[in-house]
């Protein structure tokens, strides 16, 4: 397998101006602590933990929407914390994410085409009826059609937003595309038709993954590799297979024991 993308000793801190001692009172969150990991190219790894445990901090130091305090990432052989300019934009084509919550990562004043076409607005690529085409043709991918161009996110319900969302991070045709918690926003049975789509959309599209989560079964069924987040580090990387039948950490025994198996249909 090729490595696409590494990560060596990320460490990201917030300052608050208030903590658990008070209103007023300085604080800091070391939300991320000297991670390093690594992903394959056409790999998904599922990153798992509990709310709070540097999560999708992590997923956006990956992506370089965040920067972090130290630490590098590497993809493709480039180095995302170096780049810039042109080189930057070209790494941003190929590094996208889906958002977790549907409601509030599209914008109610764009229609659906706006929505989906703006990645190729922003980096200027296609134009007019090849814009429209793409979008067209991003849309029917994700399970939509034609007819939602022209309406407002308002009008779908929470899946068929979610599905927007993920026509707009493909529209580029992306490599690495960070997940964040993309299901669960969504009831169990519309979150399972969203996990077998982005199943489906990776051997239709050669996409590589970090699925964010805090579902020990949906990491189990999605992943290929898994990695237990807590309090900001990570306590337990392995292989799937590893990590759910053999874990060594308690926390991650934990989650396991925590989490209910679920059931998917065939993708």
């Amino acid at each position: 397998m090729i490595l696409l993308l590494e990560a060596h000793h990320l460490a990201k801190t917030f300052h608050t101006d208030q903590s658990t001692l008070g209103i007023g009172a300085k604080g800091q969150v070391r939300a991320v602590n000297d991670v390093s990991l690594t992903i394959e190219a056409g790999e998904t790894l599922g990153l798992v933990g509990e709310s709070g445990s540097g999560k999708s901090t992590l997923g956006r130091l990956l992506l370089r929407l965040i920067e972090p305090d130290s630490g590098e990432v590497i993809f493709d052989g480039h180095n995302v914390l170096h780049a810039r300019g042109a080189q930057l934009r070209r790494l941003r084509r190929d590094m996208q994410i889906i958002f977790q919550d549907p409601f509030g990562s599209l914008d109610p004043r764009m229609t659906v085409e706006q929505i989906v076409c703006e990645p190729i607005v922003i980096h200027g690529r296609e134009s007019g009826q090849l814009r429209r085409r793409r979008a067209v043709e991003m849309l029917r991918a994700v399970g939509l059609d034609e007819s939602a161009l022209r309406r407002y996110p308002h009008e779908f319900s929470g899946g068929q937003r979610q599905r927007i969302g993920i026509a707009r991070a493909l529209v580029l045709r992306p490599r690495f595309i960070v997940a964040d918690e993309p299901v669960s926003a969504l009831d169990v049975s519309v979150g399972a038709q969203i996990v077998n789509l982005l199943q489906r959309l990776q051997r239709e599209f050669q996409l590589t993954y970090l699925f964010i989560s805090h579902s020990m079964p949906i990491v189990r069924y999605l992943a290929d590799s898994i990695a237990v987040m807590q309090h900001g580090k990570l306590v337990e990387v392995g292989t799937t297979e590893q990590v759910t039948t053999s874990p060594q950490h308690p926390y991650t025994k934990t989650l396991l024991a925590a989490t209910p198996e679920m059931q998917f249909a065939a993708g």
